[in-house]
C-alpha cells in the first residue's frame, strides 16, 4: 500500500489529498501542518474580523474532510527535515515519518523587514493566518489608532476588515500608489480616492524609518502616532525543506506542470512553488487560490500513478474593498482597450493575436469571458474583439442574435 505524505493543510495540500483519492483510495495520507486548526480558507481572514463570516464557515472542507479521505492529520506539528535517502521527513519533536511520494505545501510567511525600534512596539502583529487575526482581534478597540505598513492586498483587506472596529487607520507605503502588483496608475487611484471616502489615510511613496514606543517617524519626517502596529509589506515562500535537501529553489520551489520538483518522488504545490505563467511566459510563483488547488490536484494524480499537467496558471485575484469590486487577471503588456465611467475603470491589454490581461474595477461583470479568453490563448481575429471589448456579455448569443440585440439598441 502505498504511503504519501504531505506538508501542509491549506488549498494546494487539500488539492493533493483529493488528487491522490481520485487514483487511489486506499494508500496511506499522513498531512503535517504547523498550525493547529482544520482547513480553512485563508482570505477569510478580513471577514470574520468584520463579523460576515465564523470559523465554521471559514472551513475549507468539512469535519469530516480527513476522516473521510482516511487521512491522518498530525496538525500543530512542525517538518524541520526531509530525508532523501531514508525517504523520512523529520518534525520538531524528533519523530520521522517514512513516504514513497511526498508532496511539500508550505505556503508562505509574512516578510518583516528590519526597522529601527520596531522591538519597542508593545502591539505589532502581522495579518496572514486565523492566529494572526485572533491576536489582532484581542487587542483592538472602538479608541484603537492603527497604523498598517503596506498598501498591497494583504494590508488592505486589514483595513477593510478592522475598519469598523478602530478610530482610525493610517496605511503607509514606500510605492507612490496603492495595490501596485495588480493595478495601473488608473486603478490605483480609484482605487486610494475609493478608500480615503471610507475614512483610511494613505502616506504613499513613504515609509517607516524609525519607531519609538507608538510613534513611528517617517522617511519624510512626518510622525504618526498609533496604538497598533500592522506590518503588511509582503511574503516569502516556505522553501527551505526542498533547498536544503539540494532541490532548486529559484523565487520559489521549482517544479514542473507536473508538481515534480528536482528531487527523487518529491512535489510541491501552492504559495511555496512557482508554476508557469502561460500569460507571461515565464516561471514564478502565483500565490493564488485557484492556482494552489489546481497545482495539489495534480502532483496528487501524479503522485498516485495518474497522469495529469496544470499549464493554464495565470496570475488573477478576484477581490473587493468596502463595496468596490476588482478583479484582474494576466499581464499587463501590449496595447490597450480603455473604458472609463466614474468608479467603474476596464482595461484590456492585448498582444500577439491575444490577450494578454486585463483591469475591473467597479463593474466586474462577465470578468470569466476575459479570463477564458487569456488561459485559451484564443487568437483574436478569430473573434469579435471590439464586441468582445465593449459588449462580451452578448458573446452568449449567435452572431444573428447579437445583430438584432444591436441594431435594437441603436
Amino acid at each position: 500500500m502505498a504511503k504519501y505524505v504531505i506538508i501542509g493543510n491549506s488549498t494546494a495540500a487539500i488539492g493533493c489529498v483529493e488528487g491522490i483519492r481520485s487514483k487511489d483510495k486506499d494508500g496511506e495520507i499522513v498531512l503535517i501542518a504547523s498550525e493547529n486548526h482544520h482547513t480553512y480558507a485563508r482570505p477569510l481572514i478580513s471577514y470574520l474580523l468584520q463579523g460576515k463570516t465564523d470559523e465554521e464557515r471559514m472551513k475549507y472542507r468539512p469535519d469530516s474532510f480527513y476522516e473521510e479521505n482516511h487521512v491522518t492529520a498530525k496538525l500543530g506539528e512542525t517538518v524541520t527535515k526531509l530525508d532523501l535517502e531514508k525517504k523520512t521527513v523529520t518534525l520538531k519533536s524528533g519523530e520521522e515519518i517514512p513516504y514513497e511520494k511526498l508532496l511539500v505545501a508550505t505556503g508562505s510567511t509574512p516578510f518583516v523587514p528590519p526597522m529601527e525600534g520596531l522591538d519597542t512596539v508593545p502591539e505589532k502583529f502581522t495579518f496572514m493566518s486565523l492566529d494572526d487575526a485572533h491576536a489582532l482581534e484581542s487587542v483592538l478597540t472602538k479608541d484603537s489608532r492603527v497604523l498598517i505598513i503596506g498598501a498591497g492586498l494583504i494590508g488592505l483587506k486589514c483595513a477593510e476588515g478592522i475598519k469598523e472596529r478602530v478610530k482610525s487607520i493610517t496605511v503607509v507605503d514606500l510605492a507612490d500608489c496603492v495595490l501596485p502588483s495588480i493595478l495601473d496608475e488608473t486603478g490605483s487611484v480609484i482605487v486610494k480616492d475609493f478608500l480615503e471616502k471610507q475614512g483610511i489615510e494613505f502616506h504613499l511613496g513613504d515609509t517607516a524609518a524609525k519607531f519609538a514606543g507608538t510613534t513611528a517617524t517617517l522617511k519624510s519626517g512626518l510622525t504618526v502616532d498609533f496604538d497598533v502596529l500592522v506590518i503588511a509589506v509582503g511574503v516569502r515562500p516556505n522553501t527551505s525543506l526542498v533547498k536544503d535537501a539540494g532541490g532548486e529553489v529559484r523565487r520559489g520551489i521549482a517544479a514542473d506542470d507536473t508538481g515534480k520538483t528536482t528531487l527523487p518522488d518529491v512535489y510541491a504545490a501552492g504559495d511555496c512553488a512557482e508554476s508557469f505563467d502561460i500569460s507571461a511566459g515565464v516561471n514564478r510563483v502565483l500565490a493564488l487560490l485557484p492556482n494552489a488547488y489546481m497545482q495539489g490536484n495534480t502532483a496528487g494524480i501524479n503522485m498516485a500513478g495518474g497522469k495529469a499537467s496544470f499549464d493554464r496558471a495565470i496570475p488573477m485575484n478576484a477581490i473587493g474593498f468596502m463595496g468596490l469590486h476588482i478583479i484582474t487577471a494576466g499581464t499587463y503588456d501590449g496595447e490597450t482597450y480603455v473604458r472609463r465611467d466614474g468608479e467603474n475603470y476596464k482595461i484590456l491589454f492585448y498582444k500577439d493575436d491575444v490577450l494578454k490581461g486585463y483591469i475591473l474595477i467597479g463593474d466586474v461583470a462577465r470578468a470569466g469571458i476575459y479570463t477564458a479568453l487569456i488561459r485559451n490563448r484564443t487568437p483574436l481575429s478569430s473573434i469579435d474583439f471590439k464586441l468582445i471589448c465593449e459588449k462580451p456579455q452578448l458573446m452568449a448569443f449567435t452572431a444573428r442574435t447579437r445583430r438584432d440585440l444591436l441594431s435594437k439598441q441603436q
